[in-house]
């Protein structure tokens, strides 16, 4: 309880900071300190409304509310810079948050939770539910890239459209899954606290005060993301940072904060089946749900989304989930394990900084 009131706190107050920077013009660097201080309460905040919504609504409403707002932050802020013409930035976004949460946060789980311990278990069939519809969904996503050099704009479009609404479909036939017989196998990010109270015997939270704090909190959050995204090209630009960098790392930390917390918490406490759900289920609702309504809704709001990558950002995608499932799929792991996916988070990472990536 303490610490949502320090969120909602830090959340009161830096989001007016960061208007009063921009409104009182106290320079690009105010504006990005404080709107970036201020998404990382807001999301928090965001997911425990939406774990304690799901928690009062019961199993089959929680999950689907889980299922929509699961990734709701990174969805917004996605959006909100693709409002503003950053292509190149949500697009390496993509490539940024399959590898924070295949390789940063299952590893610093499998680091933090296996301190201590020798291994830490969890059902492989975990790993196999999530690993193999992200993996085929990512290599999908993937395609549009592998086209002939020669071929046009609108060819690429076209197909990613049609692999959108295709994305869209199995992110259908997902849920009625995981609404299913299957639910616990597929915990999303903010389900697992949920889960957790219900085995704790802890009552039902109250509907209407953390709707609010929903409702609240995504309208913060888009004003922050606003904000942030005005002033983002200009204050990297002048650190020296590239566009892709700042997409494949700065934005995924961002919007991931709150499930990256959560996934450690849950190995901390040996609840690793609940970590590995929230890494792995996390990047297939990035696959099927976020990238599909990016690609969809990109020409409506000016700037058509194509999904073809860089063959640096191919290798990162595809090496994270390599690793990943490699690690993953026994069904064990182990502090060393943890540093090692966390090695092949910073070594990719690098890549994009220096002009290995460009």
């Amino acid at each position: 309880m303490a610490l949502r009131w320090f969120w909602t706190a830090a959340a009161l107050l830096l989001l007016p900071l960061a208007v009063a920077a921009q409104s009182l013009a106290w320079g690009d660097g105010a504006v990005f300190g404080f709107s970036v201080a201020a998404i990382i309460p807001l999301a928090i905040l965001l997911s425990t409304a939406t774990e304690e919504l799901a928690l009062a609504l019961g199993p089959t409403p929680g999950a689907l509310l889980n299922a929509l707002f699961g990734n709701a932050t990174e969805l917004i802020i996605a959006l909100v810079a693709l409002r503003a013409g950053l292509v190149d930035i949500v697009k390496a976004s993509i490539t940024g948050t399959v590898m924070a949460n295949l390789l940063l946060a299952l590893g610093l789980s499998m680091t933090i939770g296996g301190i201590g311990r020798s291994e830490q278990r969890f059902p492989a069939m975990v790993a196999r539910v999530n690993g193999t519809p992200m993996t085929l969904a990512l290599l999908a996503i993937l395609l549009p890239s592998l086209a002939p050099a020669g071929a046009t704009g609108e060819a690429a479009l076209g197909f990613s459209g049609f692999v959108a609404w295709l994305l869209l479909a199995v992110y259908g036939l997902t849920l009625v899954f995981s609404l299913g017989t299957h639910r616990q196998l597929l915990a999303s990010p903010g389900e697992v606290e949920a889960l957790v109270a219900e085995e704790e015997g802890h009552g039902a939270p109250p509907v209407l005060p953390w709707l609010l704090v929903l409702v609240l909190s995504t309208a913060g959050l888009a004003l922050a993301s606003e904000l942030f995204v005005d002033v983002v090209a200009e204050v990297t630009e002048g650190l020296g940072v590239g566009a892709t960098f700042t997409g494949v790392v700065l934005l995924p930390l961002l919007g991931g904060t709150a499930e990256y917390v959560t996934a450690v918490s849950m190995a901390r406490r040996d609840r690793m089946q609940l970590s590995v759900s929230v890494a792995l289920g996390s990047t297939l609702l990035v696959a099927l749900l976020v990238v599909p309504v990016l690609v969809l809704v990109g020409p409506a709001l000016g700037h058509p989304l194509d999904l073809r990558f860089s063959g640096y950002e191919l290798v990162a995608i595809g090496a994270a989930v390599l690793v990943s499932n490699l690690v993953s799929l026994d069904g064990r792991s182990d502090w060393l394990e943890g540093v090692l996916l966390l090695a092949t988070y910073v070594i990719l990472a690098a890549g994009f900084w220096f002009p290995l990536a460009g």
